[in-house]
């Protein structure tokens, strides 16, 4: 290897590694220059250099011309120098040139794994320089091998990893199927350049719509937003900047063309495609699709929507295992909490009735107040009493009176100084403070959207029942023992 013509070799790695030639001559040099180090020692003052026209790397060991020699590795003497070069001088550096052929077999591998780490390292580095901006892209490849379930994909030039935990559960894939994925991140390593790839991520679905839909990728429609539970269901906003370009029908296509394209590359994934709306009801509303909502109450601040809707829609919003409403509340951003209209007028109901023990509030008033949102007698004692008279259109010293009835009966006093209640409302507290919920159930209650005790007395018993580890008996009762915590206002 060490003796043969290597322009053909350089011009070959190059075009086929993508690499410039002139990081390979380094490679090279620096190969000869290890390898020559490896046989004759440190000492010696040796250049490794590459001799296009000749296509070998020749080495130099350097002396210095002197008088009376002291080190026989780095200095000659002038009579031996100018047998070499007649015009050598005392003083003068002089290359002799050493024989390859000297390295030995030991030296020539050590020149070999040099060289081949190096081409490593600038393939590496090529290939961060090719794919550090595509994150976000579809690549297509095939997959050369698997590892402890990690698909590694052959892109052509470079490969990459779809690790397992990014792999959609049900597909399953031998060698040599094609697969096509997105790039989820790339990385520097100690090996070189590393691809991440990803069939899970939402990023995925959007580019599938991108690559199949022209109004997408010409910007006329946007994909606003995308929520998924990989493999089994999707739901993707839509956005049309074109009053005359409907964003649904773009990306449906003719007869559901585009839509099943994408389908089909998520092997039976069904998708939602949901019109975006800059009004949040609106948008919450269409995210629930296909079911049909009767009444929505929002409430801004904490991005909490209850939604009502007829008893028997109640099924099809909530979903099959909560999945219609939890994908419907990623998509939006929204948390989102379903009633059934009989569910809502039996609360109605019982706040009416817990309402109307106030002081100067009968039905209608009560009703009013429902309405407006107040649920709860400390709802009321917290709120401004002149503002109170105006919603209820009885007037600003009566809503004085109810709010300032509505503290005592909840045991509310204020701080002069400093204008805020002694305690909070009962319905905020955490729900670990219910009797008999432990710390395991208040984590899985707090994971699912039901952190407080308002929450939990809110809450659906059909959507409630669907969590790992209740029945409906069980939803029930806690939402029995989170109304008599609120009642009890202690």
């Amino acid at each position: 290897m060490l003796n043969q013509n290597l322009n053909y070799l350089i011009e070959q790695v190059g075009r086929d590694k993508g690499i410039d030639k002139q990081v390979i001559i380094e490679a090279l040099e620096d190969a000869m220059l290890k390898a020559s180090r490896k046989r004759y020692g440190l000492q010696r003052d040796i250049e490794a250099r590459f001799n296009e026209e000749l296509g070998e790397v020749e080495l130099f060991q350097f002396k210095t011309v002197v008088e009376q020699v002291q080190d026989q590795d780095r200095e000659i003497p002038v009579e031996e120098a100018k047998r070499m070069d007649p015009e050598a001088e005392v003083g003068d550096s002089l290359g002799v040139k050493l024989s390859v052929e000297d390295l030995g077999r030991i030296a020539a591998q050590t020149a070999k794994q040099v060289i081949m780490q190096r081409v490593r390292d600038a393939e590496g580095e090529t290939t961060y320089n090719e794919y550090k901006d595509r994150k976000g892209e579809v690549v297509t490849g095939f997959v050369q091998r698997i590892e402890r379930g990690n698909l590694y994909v052959n892109l052509g030039r470079t490969e990459a990893i779809l690790p397992k935990r990014e792999q959609v559960p049900r597909e399953a894939y031998k060698r040599g199927d094609r697969i096509k994925a997105f790039i989820l991140d790339v990385q520097r390593t100690p090996v070189g350049c590393q691809i991440y790839l990803s069939r899970t991520h939402p990023g995925f679905l959007a580019r599938l719509f991108e690559l199949e839909v022209p109004e997408i990728s010409e910007g006329i429609v946007r994909v606003m937003s995308v929520a998924r539970e990989p493999g089994e269901r999707s739901k993707i906003a839509v956005y049309s900047s074109d009053a005359d370009v409907d964003p649904v029908g773009a990306a449906v296509g003719m007869k559901g063309s585009r839509v099943q394209s994408v389908v089909q590359e998520l092997r039976g994934e069904k998708i939602d495609i949901i019109p975006f709306s800059s009004d949040a009801a609106k948008f919450v509303c269409n995210a629930l699709s296909p079911a049909k909502v009767s009444k929505v109450y929002l409430n801004d601040e904490e991005k909490y929507m209850e939604i009502v809707v007829a008893d028997d829609q109640l099924s099809l919003a909530i979903g099959k295992r909560g999945q219609n409403v939890r994908l419907a509340s990623k998509l939006t951003g929204w948390k989102i909490d379903i009633k059934s209209e009989s569910k809502m007028e039996k609360l109605s109901e019982e706040v009416v009735e817990r309402l109307s023990a106030l002081p100067g509030v009968g039905e209608i008033v009560a009703r009013v107040l429902y309405d407006e949102g107040f649920y709860t007698i400390e709802d009321v004692a917290e709120a401004d009493g002149a503002e109170l008279g105006r919603i209820t259109g009885i007037g600003e010293k009566k809503g004085e009176k109810i709010v300032e009835a509505a503290r005592v009966m909840a045991g509310l006093t204020t701080v002069p100084e400093e204008g805020k209640m002694e305690r909070v409302k009962r319905g905020d507290d955490p729900v670990e403070r219910l009797a008999g919920v432990g710390e395991k159930t208040a984590t899985l209650l707090q994971e699912s959207g039901y952190g407080s005790v308002r929450d939990l007395f809110q809450a659906d018993v059909a959507v409630l029942s669907q969590l790992p580890g209740f029945s409906r008996k069980k939803a029930e009762n806690l939402i029995l023992v989170a109304k008599e915590y609120i009642d009890k206002g202690e």
